[in-house]
């Protein structure tokens, strides 16, 4: 599997790099810099301490055009792709350390299910930030250096992947809402589908510790 990096035109379909944002960014890293590093992942979607900078502002404002967000994060150590989740909108995205995003499109999904031959990897340096358009599945970041892991930021509107709406589906599409504004696709070997989240993705489970 080839690692991409994010300013290699093959990232144009899933997403862009952040410019005229400087500022902010180091607001950010600072802040993240202190999050926690656990042994696994761990996802916080709204940290108090990033929606207190005003960088949280900025984000509102140029980012999301003034729509309210979350700033929350994804810390730890991971190689698997496990799963692939998109939301209706953009997520951004700044790692303190260099990490990997494992990517693949919405418009790839067929009859349900995905083939992960089709995910590709791309390599975020540390202190860049990359938006993952709203038809862009991804999931955990991967990091690229085991005594590092990764402190990475996650950026959207505000009550994503809050606590899961009640009500009957009535598509295909409603099987996959795992939380609010998280369809999911689960990889049968992943802890989230043993969790009784809906099996999308088909193929191998792919894992780029050899990679890095």
């Amino acid at each position: 599997m080839k690692v991409y990096s994010v300013y290699d035109p093959a990232f144009k379909p899933y997403g862009q790099i952040v410019e005229g944002m400087d500022n902010a960014i180091e607001e950010l890293l600072d802040v993240l810099k202190d999050t926690p590093l656990p042994e696994g992942t761990d996802y916080v979607p709204e940290e108090e301490r990033l929606q207190e900078l005003p960088a949280m502002v900025e984000i509102s404002e140029h980012l999301y055009g003034g729509m309210p967000v979350q700033l929350g994060w994804c810390n730890g150590h991971n190689t698997k792709l496990n799963c692939l989740e998109y939301h209706r909108d953009s997520e951004f995205n700044l790692g303190t350390e260099n990490f990997i995003l494992l990517l693949a499109k919405q418009s790839e999904i067929i009859d349900g299910v995905l083939d992960t031959a089709k995910v590709k990897a791309f390599w975020v340096p540390a202190g860049v930030m990359v938006e993952c358009f709203a038809t862009t599945l991804h999931y955990a970041p991967c990091h690229t250096d085991a005594k590092k892991g990764f402190r990475v930021l996650v950026a959207l509107p505000q009550g994503t992947n809050t606590d899961k709406p009640v009500f009957e589906p009535r598509n295909w599409e409603d099987r996959l809402l795992r939380a609010r504004n998280k369809w999911l696709l689960a990889h049968p070997e992943s802890t989230e589908a043993a969790e009784g989240a809906y099996v999308g993705l088909t193929g191998e489970n792919m894992d780029i510790a050899n990679l890095i």
